[in-house]
């Protein structure tokens, strides 16, 4: 395991390096898609064909420009243990007050209301990937499965 990858196991248990956000692919594509569209003048052809009745979706083609344009912005050259994500984690607070490693070093991550912040993007992958980690610890689960999205369950 290298230091690299340990600093990318975050407090709450999703791997950094899993995410789109670390890995920059959607942000490259999206980078790419918007270069190509510009460069063929698609605002135009896409214009016309909203006035068509095959083409109505087309005239959302401007927001879903603008998606893209924030799809480009989502990167996070560090994991949150360098200071990457979201700067108001509330588990990364909590984690660090307790002096913690991980949530899953902390006895009440299973209930955890902390937590439930993730649920809509990761349903339960990070408590899948908590009990992963209690289990097995981070080496083990660096080099094992870890879940970036799993649904939860109701």
């Amino acid at each position: 395991m290298t230091e690299e990858s340990e600093d990318l196991v975050a407090y709450c248990g999703l791997y950094c390096g899993d995410c789109h956000g670390y890995t920059g692919r959607v942000a490259d594509l999206a980078r790419d898609l918007r270069k190509e569209l510009r460069q063929t003048r698609y605002d135009l052809f896409a214009k016309e064909m909203a006035s068509s009745p095959y083409g109505k979706s087309y005239k959302h083609y401007d927001e879903c420009y603008e998606v893209l344009g924030q799809m480009v912005k989502f990167r996070c050259k560090r994991g949150c243990r360098k200071g990457g994500g979201n700067p108001s984690c509330k588990i990364r607070r909590c984690v660090q007050k307790k002096e913690l490693d991980g949530c899953w070093e902390c006895s009440e991550f299973e209930t955890c209301e902390k937590l439930d912040s993730l649920k809509p993007v990761h349903g339960d992958a990070h408590k899948k990937n908590l009990k992963r980690l209690k289990k097995g610890g981070k080496n083990e689960f660096i080099a094992g499965k870890h879940d970036w999205y799993t649904k939860a369950k109701e």
